[in-house]
């Protein structure tokens, strides 16, 4: 006589942990990648610039994009392909836009750099204002216009002086353009609707599960890469470092805008 032990896989709270890791692991794998998205979120996460508010739309908007591909709705965006082809070319267009825009920041510099030293909460951005408020304070000063005081001896090494801050983005430009590299590549459609929702869909009753792993995986992607981004501060403190990052983000931008409109 032959015994079968039926074994049920393991929960947390009535939650398949499988299904749960699984959702995980998939969701870092198809995120964690140098893309449009990422760049920006690391470029605001460098610059301290709404950081919060850039992170929470990234991460917000993946999770409506999970809940989409594992509710069902995946099959039905397949059942229209022309909308699909809409949106790979107001994508395409988008990122070859602002690709070349960073590509004419990396070719004609103003010479801003990023004041690490004054930038403060990069939730709400206060700090780069703070210093660009401090830098026009001191530009009204006797020493800074020339006038009583004014000695010509070169300021200390700690005064930011070749490069002066960069001007702050403002709140509303910076969440549409998080919500057009977001919504507006195909690319976030075939991996989170299509792959990440059919997968889901495999795993019968622990299909929720799976999203609710792919969800945390966006948002502790997103927030620990904007709030992580400050780490390189000191290294992005002069205007020849911030060339070389836009140039790169040129050439991404435009790279992977060509390549949407490409024949594959």
């Amino acid at each position: 006589m032959s015994w079968i032990v039926v074994t049920k896989a393991p929960t947390v709270e009535g939650v398949p942990l499988s299904s749960l890791l699984a959702g995980l692991g998939l969701g870092l794998s198809l995120i964690i990648a140098i893309g449009a998205q990422n760049l920006f979120v690391l470029r605001q996460g460098i610059r301290r610039e709404h950081v919060f508010a850039v992170a929470a739309i990234c991460a917000l908007s993946d999770l409506a994009l999970i809940i989409v591909g594992v509710s069902g709705v995946g099959a039905v965006l397949q059942a229209v392909p022309w909308l699909v082809e809409v949106i790979r070319w107001a994508g395409a267009a988008f990122l070859v836009v602002y690709g070349l825009l960073a590509a004419r920041r990396a070719i004609r510099p103003s010479g801003e750099a990023l004041d690490a030293g004054d930038a403060g909460d990069g939730g709400a951005g206060d700090g780069g204002a703070d210093a660009a408020r401090r830098s026009d304070a001191g530009a009204g000063t006797p020493a800074a216009s020339g006038g009583p005081g004014a000695s010509g001896v070169a300021p200390a090494s700690g005064a930011t002086t070749a490069a002066r801050v960069a001007p702050r983005t403002t709140l509303l430009a910076a969440a549409l353009t998080c919500l057009a590299l977001t919504w507006l590549n195909p690319h976030v459609y075939l991996d989170t609707v299509f792959l990440l929702g059919s997968v889901a869909n495999t795993h019968g009753d622990g299909r929720w599960a799976f999203a609710a792993g792919a969800g945390l995986a966006s948002i502790a992607w997103f927030f620990g890469l904007a709030y992580g981004a400050r780490l390189l501060g000191g290294v992005l403190a002069s205007p020849r470092a911030w060339r070389v990052l836009d140039g790169v983000i040129a050439v991404v931008m435009i790279g992977l805008g060509v390549s949407l409109v490409l024949p594959h």
